[in-house]
């Protein structure tokens, strides 16, 4: 076996894009301030207008629409807020209706008083419960005393790869028309991100995930007329929506990274799709009782949740990392909490099933080698399982 490492683990994130590196170097030699009205600061206001101009074609809105973040985290704190207004709802929002597999910058992350915020249910694919959703928004929606509401969705879930059906959700909502918030941070880069592909009022996305560098994302508004209240106050950046002085060199690379990712997705997404199936079809033709997590429904083609009987997530994790190979139990954001899995409870799995997830998601460095690697070392891994079945038979 080769020394070298396997990474597999991009969803939580990805090796920097050659194209990404080299339009941050670039930047770096423009050192001015984009708030300076003198030369050099408006040498690196060009920069970083441009680079959100080429961000908002991908995400098919106006320049002036992208509100630049550190990332994920604060995009949903910033806009999942009781003043967030929009035409028709100039009153604070009452009410957050969130998926129970959210990302927990979306479970927790939120603006609003936890007595005010709903969860809905999961079928046991891993898919929102439209029936339940609409019973909500019909009775929230009528009465003497309609309340105002946001839903929160991801497109793509961080842990199994599952879509949800979030064109069927546009219109459960019909008329009532809250506001539709989707974090598409796994989506894009992987999937088309048009408002037919990936219907939003408002969605957010994360350089990292994409090959670009970490601590910049974007948050996109689809509704015209959208307004949020700033999570940070002070100077007058990012036309008074975020305060603090923008980092250039950043929004550079994260242009750049989701431009590459875009142009080379339809080729590198069918070759990874193949390597996930190689790879699932192996970890069931070794442990024929493994479970592939959404292997019924839609979901991303880089992704494999996989569960088996008697493993413990952690203890996995470790022993692939002792083997050179990086995957995740779950959500890279929660490694360090020891527990089952909040998406798969959401799924009506139990705690022995829920506790024993481990994710490999793929990127576009991944290799053969790197996915024969993994069921090489799959086997040794999980011979420990099958020997304490064996002893307790």
């Amino acid at each position: 076996m080769t020394n070298s490492r396997a990474y597999l683990d991009y969803n939580a994130t990805a090796p920097m894009r050659p194209e990404a590196r080299a339009a941050m170097v670039d930047a770096e030699g423009t050192f001015g301030n984009p708030s300076s009205v003198h030369a050099e600061g408006r040498a690196a206001r060009a920069l970083m207008e441009d680079a959100r101009s080429r961000i908002a074609n991908i995400l098919h809105v106006a320049p002036g629409d992208i509100l630049f973040t550190s990332g994920g985290s604060e995009s949903a704190a910033t806009i999942l807020s009781p003043q967030t207004k929009w035409p028709g709802n100039q009153q604070p929002v009452e009410r957050l209706l969130i998926g129970a597999s959210e990302h927990d910058c979306v479970l927790g992350g939120h603006r609003f008083p936890s007595a005010n915020v709903e969860t809905l249910p999961l079928d046991r694919n891993g898919i929102v419960d439209t029936a339940h959703l609409a019973a909500r928004v019909a009775e929230l929606s009528t009465g003497e005393n309609p309340l105002s509401f946001m839903i929160a969705l991801q497109a793509a879930n961080n842990e199994t790869g599952i879509f949800q059906p979030l064109a069927e959700v546009k219109d459960v909502l019909g008329d009532s028309r809250p506001l539709l918030v989707v974090d598409a941070v796994q989506w894009v880069g992987r999937m088309p991100a048009g408002p037919d592909h990936l219907p939003a009022d408002a969605l957010f996305v994360s350089s990292h995930k994409l090959g670009g560098p970490k601590g910049i994302g974007a948050l996109a508004f689809r509704r015209e007329g959208l307004e949020i209240y700033p999570l940070l106050h002070g100077g007058g950046q990012e036309r008074r929506r975020r305060a603090g002085t923008e980092n250039p060199a950043a929004v550079v690379g994260f242009a750049a990274a989701f431009e590459a990712a875009v142009r080379d997705r339809e080729l590198v997404q069918k070759r990874i799709g193949n390597l996930r199936d190689r790879l699932e079809a192996g970890v069931k033709a070794a442990t024929p009782d493994a479970i592939v997590v959404g292997a019924a429904v839609s979901r991303l083609q880089n992704t494999s949740c996989i569960v088996i009987s008697g493993m413990r997530a952690e203890t996995a994790v470790i022993g692939f990392d002792l083997e050179g190979i990086a995957i995740s139990s779950g959500s890279a954001c929660s490694s360090g909490k020891v527990g089952a899995s909040h998406v798969l409870e959401a799924m009506g799995m139990d705690d022995d099933l829920a506790s024993g997830a481990i994710r490999v998601s793929l990127g576009w460095e991944t290799s053969e080698d790197e996915i024969e690697r993994f069921l090489e070392s799959w086997r040794s891994v999980t011979r420990s399982v099958e020997d304490r079945r064996r002893g307790a038979a």
